[in-house]
């Protein structure tokens, strides 16, 4: 059988086999170097007040919350984008 990706589908992961991370959206668990990593800044603060304390000179800090989606989940999602048909690998 022809094998369709030369990388397996995973970038630049040439270090033997990697950690699992769960997908956000089904729970599926699937390789870190294959998942598709989101990061998205978490507001601990209310809206209203968020804008109240930033006028009164105030630095509220924002963590960042990181979610692995798994490749069909990520399509799912709109995450990433399928390539266009002419440019795929048939």
């Amino acid at each position: 059988m022809p094998k369709k990706r030369k990388s397996g589908g995973k970038p630049a992961s040439h270090k033997g086999q990697s950690s699992t991370v769960q997908c956000a959206n089904c729970g599926r668990f699937v390789p870190r170097s294959k998942a598709k990593q989101y990061t998205k800044n978490v507001s601990l603060v209310d809206s209203r007040i968020y804008k109240e304390l930033r006028d009164a000179g105030a630095i509220i800090q924002r963590p960042s919350q990181r979610a692995y989606y798994c490749i069909s989940c990520a399509i799912h999602k709109h995450k990433i984008s399928q390539r266009a048909k002419s440019t795929r690998k048939t």
